[in-house]
């Protein structure tokens, strides 16, 4: 069985998500395997707050070279998690 922490993998700090974070939303990257109730269940029990929403997406490979090799990075799941009003979380303050 997978715990919350098998499922949230680390909150991902950009321009653009630290500037949803006034709208309530969050993101994180998650395990390529959840789904968008095991997300919820996770965010809701780590953080102890009420998800309203919950978008996923997958952030494409990106080609890497290295002298001739040609290689890719990993595809990644990421997940964008909309708060109830009031509830927040505070994911600055432990970077």
């Amino acid at each position: 069985m997978k715990t919350a922490y098998d499922i949230i993998i680390r909150p991902i700090v950009t321009e653009e998500s630290t500037d949803q974070m006034t709208l309530n939303k969050y993101t994180f990257e998650v395990s390529p395997k959840a789904n968008k109730v095991e997300i919820r269940h996770a965010v809701e029990e780590i953080f102890k707050v009420h998800v309203v929403k919950v978008n996923t997406l997958w952030r494409p490979s990106k080609e890497k070279r290295r002298g001739t090799i040609i290689g890719h990075t990993a595809r990644r799941k990421k997940a964008v998690v909309t708060l109830a009003p009031g509830d927040s979380i505070d994911i600055l303050e432990s970077i």
